[in-house]
């Protein structure tokens, strides 16, 4: 076998506390993620040389550092292993939009390089290599360690995203996820939260109880959306779309940009995104 190739899924959020700034500078949260049917593709194949990982992606300059080299250097490290592997990446999920895709994309190359090299990597090795990349790679090398690349996956998501505890993944409603067009920094996002730091009193279920309430009785949160709503006013008239064309509950994934609606019933997901289609960019999963 001299090539591999993987889908990496994306994910939203359902509901996401951001806590205070810990000492070592990261941010805690609190958070469901789940993935949902929309993800990039990589074929990932053995090279020429040895200690070059080389990523092509067509229509998107990446980088030369990006989440896969940095995967690729941290594998090296772990394992001892230096051949060289190029990466055809397809790319579906907006970069920059809240939905994980650098994180998903790594994580799905590690596995691969893994099975090019026969390394048969365990779970511990899998996270010592996520902690290397991004918070969210835990996440998505979860997801694909206990339930592969085509099942529907959730968990409940804390400390600086390394805790992932899994819960039954819903499959009983439709995403409508809408795309404003703009992009979000992370690294500003969770700056905003601190220079807002508004006071919440609001009393919050547990995560797990209300993933298991009826769409319309979700009460999630997301820490983030009022203050990039404020700066971004664009992504708070998606969310005011939404709600409008009947989504049951609506929300931003993340720290943003893409929002989405949750719709209990799909034919009312695909009746607003006919209404919807002529403003934004629209996807029904």
């Amino acid at each position: 076998m001299d090539s591999v190739t993987v889908s990496a899924p994306a994910k939203i959020n359902l509901g996401l506390q951001v806590l205070p700034r810990r000492e070592d500078g990261y941010h805690g949260i609190r958070s469901i993620f789940t993935t949902v049917p929309l993800a990039d593709e990589l074929k990932v194949s053995l090279a020429d040389g040895k200690d070059s990982c080389t990523v092509t992606c067509q229509g998107m300059k990446l980088p030369s550092q990006n989440t896969i080299t940095v995967a690729y250097k941290a594998f090296c490290v772990l394992t001892g292993m230096n051949q060289s592997v190029s990466v055809k990446l397809t790319k579906r999920i907006p970069a920059g939009g809240g939905l994980g895709g650098g994180s998903s994309d790594a994580s799905s190359f590690i596995q691969s390089i893994d099975s090019l090299f026969s390394t048969h990597l365990d779970a511990v090795s899998f996270e010592t290599i996520a902690s290397k990349v991004g918070s969210d790679v835990f996440f998505f090398t979860h997801a694909l360690l206990e339930a592969g690349n085509n099942e529907p996956y959730a968990a409940i998501v804390e400390g600086r995203g390394e805790r992932v505890s899994a819960i039954p993944a819903r499959s009983d409603y439709t995403v409508l996820l809408l795309f404003p067009g703009v992009s979000v920094s992370t690294a500003e996002a969770y700056r905003w939260v601190d220079e807002d730091a508004e006071s919440d009193q609001t009393v919050r279920l547990p995560l797990a109880q209300l993933y298991s309430m009826g769409v319309r009785a979700w009460t999630f949160k997301n820490d983030f959306t009022p203050c990039v709503v404020r700066r971004c006013p664009l992504i708070g008239a998606a969310l005011e779309d939404l709600c409008q064309n009947g989504a049951d509950f609506a929300e931003m994934s993340g720290s943003g940009s893409t929002v989405y609606g949750v719709f209990e019933r799909r034919v009312c997901a695909l009746r607003a995104q006919q209404n919807l289609s002529s403003r934004w960019k629209v996807m029904v999963l």
